[in-house]
């Protein structure tokens, strides 16, 4: 049933969809000249390659499947609140890498904890994190720091693919002072800086994992997945691409298409490109990914690139597949969804489609998932 342009990772059923994805994947590859014909702006298939900064503490994507711990996959009901922060888990860092270029708006790191099994998670989760230190509270008690929520960035099988570490990614969060002419020390995050400033053996107190709301549905592996993302709201996303990519998981054999959406600053800003310029080599017909880069290209009105104008430059696509049934996911900072959904809503309405239903209906049919922050 599936042609052999139609490569995928695994051996799957087909799915009742089957058809209706291949049609609009041929859709989405062919007629790209097209697209950019009617495009004030040249907008090829894939973003340019401009080099970004690979992640080189931990082990390249490997050349076949990697075998895990299958162990795993057992527990039926997604762990939740394992740890908490009145009884957490302590671990320790393994490594902590910066993975952004020279010219990335801020800084963003890789951290790698090793957890040796003991804080199971699903992807899509997310982990707290316990700052060291006190502060005063509104009472001028002095008190623990609070609890800091931070995607998962690896999948339950870590990095490594034995079980054994989760990855998180992290941006250090400063404050530049106009008055001062500098960054502030004064109003720096704590645990982000704490996260980025940490070496081998750093000790972190842990909680959770927590969270439903990402949670990679599986029940059909030839799902079509469209993720959008800015900063390190990638980090869910790299953990669904790496179980549909690079492990080997029989229970869960991925037949679907994957369409990644990445807003960033500029090419320095990339974050794990080297993985995904792997995947999309090895499985170009079910793993698409566009950039939007806001300092480097422009929309098609000659403004700069926002996240929204990609998608809207695919935006006949994206709705076809979002009526048959595929998935559509936000994460990232809270300032990128006004922007999207108005686009969406001016998109869906060019159709003559009921936006209110439209998004109402996403929602019913669990076909939308928004974690933003």
């Amino acid at each position: 049933l599936i042609p052999p342009l139609f490569l995928r990772p695994h051996e799957s059923p087909p799915s009742p969809f089957s058809d209706v994805i291949l049609n609009l994947k041929q859709r989405i590859t062919m007629p790209a000249m097209r697209l950019n014909a009617r495009s004030k702006v040249n907008a090829p298939r894939r973003s340019p390659m401009a080099k970004a900064v690979a992640v080189t503490s931990i082990p390249a994507p490997p050349a076949k499947l990697a075998k895990v711990p299958l162990e795993l996959e057992e527990p039926k009901e997604v762990p939740l609140n394992t740890y908490t922060s009145k009884k957490p888990l302590i671990v320790k860092v393994k490594s902590c890498e910066r993975i952004v270029g020279p010219k990335a708006t801020g800084e963003t790191c890789h951290i790698v904890l090793e957890t040796d099994g003991k804080a199971p998670f699903w992807e899509g989760q997310s982990y707290g994190v316990v700052p060291p230190g006190t502060k005063l509270n509104s009472k001028g008690k002095e008190v623990p720091h609070g609890v800091r929520l931070y995607s998962i960035a690896s999948t339950r099988y870590g990095d490594y693919f034995d079980g054994k570490t989760a990855s998180l990614c992290v941006r250090r969060a400063t404050y530049w002072c106009p008055e001062m002419n500098k960054e502030d020390p004064a109003k720096k995050g704590i645990c982000s800086n704490f996260l980025c400033d940490s070496k081998p053996g750093t000790e972190v107190t842990l909680t959770g994992p927590t969270g439903k709301i990402l949670l990679l549905p599986e029940e059909d592996p030839n799902s079509v997945h469209i993720m959008c993302a800015t900063g390190t709201g990638i980090a869910p996303f790299r953990t669904y691409l790496r179980r549909m990519f690079l492990e080997d998981v029989p229970n869960f054999r991925f037949g679907g298409l994957a369409w990644l959406f990445m807003g960033v600053a500029n090419s320095d800003a990339k974050l794990y490109d080297d993985e995904f310029q792997v995947m999309a080599e090895r499985f170009p017909d079910q793993f698409r990914i566009d950039y939007a880069i806001s300092r480097e290209q422009q929309n098609k009105d000659g403004g700069k690139m926002y996240i929204q104008d990609k998608i809207e430059e695919y935006s006949e696509e994206v709705f076809d597949l979002l009526k048959n049934g595929a998935h559509i996911y936000f994460c990232g900072l809270k300032g990128m969804l006004p922007g999207i959904l108005d686009m969406l809503e001016r998109v869906a309405k060019d159709q003559g489609l009921n936006w209110e239903e439209f998004y109402e209906g996403l929602k019913e049919n669990n076909q939308l998932h928004v974690e933003v922050y």
